[in-house]
């Protein structure tokens, strides 16, 4: 059994304990270290994956030939290529360990069993969707209304802890500016 998991979806719905088992055998726990790839450029997203530990990021890289991240995933959290995922074709994203973590992943042939088999998964995975759409359409918000100080102010006061766990360069590219320009924030103090 998988509680860290089976207690985030508690948190929205309430499943067996057949169900909790069942969907436990369709999750493939898979232990990272630190800059390994669960996904490149080119290739095919299979699935799901659940942070029980670490830090993952997903990221594509530009025609300037930068890394831009999408998406943090920290523990308790989903992340995925949806766009590969969704339109099956080769992602033209990355997923990559920020630190060494374990997962869970749960393949896409699994998961629309379970949706059969565990309607109130199917519900659980919408809330997920929707909560990361949410999530994607502030920051964007953010990137477009808020100069780079008050993105950078913002992000450091409601996160203060992952400000220290994820390296400058990355919370740079995250929040949409160079590392030399988040040098120069941090060297105000702001």
């Amino acid at each position: 059994m998988y509680p860290e998991l089976l207690n985030h979806i508690k948190r929205y719905t309430s499943l067996s304990p057949a169900e909790e088992q069942l969907l436990c055998e369709k999750l493939e726990p898979l232990q990272l270290k630190k800059k390994d790839f669960l996904l490149e450029q080119g290739k095919h997203c299979r699935g799901n994956y659940f942070v029980i530990k670490g830090c993952l990021r997903l990221y594509f890289v530009n025609k300037k030939l930068n890394e831009q991240i999408i998406q943090f995933g920290i523990e308790n959290w989903w992340i995925t290529d949806y766009d590969g995922l969704m339109n099956k074709q080769p992602s033209s994203c990355y997923i990559q360990a920020v630190e060494a973590s374990y997962v869970l992943f749960l393949s896409e042939k699994e998961q629309a069993v379970l949706f059969e088999r565990i309607p109130r998964l199917e519900s659980y995975f919408r809330i997920m969707m929707q909560k990361a759409y949410v999530a994607s359409q502030r920051r964007i918000g953010f990137i477009f209304n808020q100069t780079e100080e008050e993105r950078y102010r913002h992000f450091s006061s409601r996160f203060p802890e992952f400000m220290q766990r994820v390296p400058q360069y990355m919370l740079a590219s995250y929040l949409g500016f160079t590392p030399q320009f988040m040098s120069r924030i941090r060297a105000k103090k702001l």
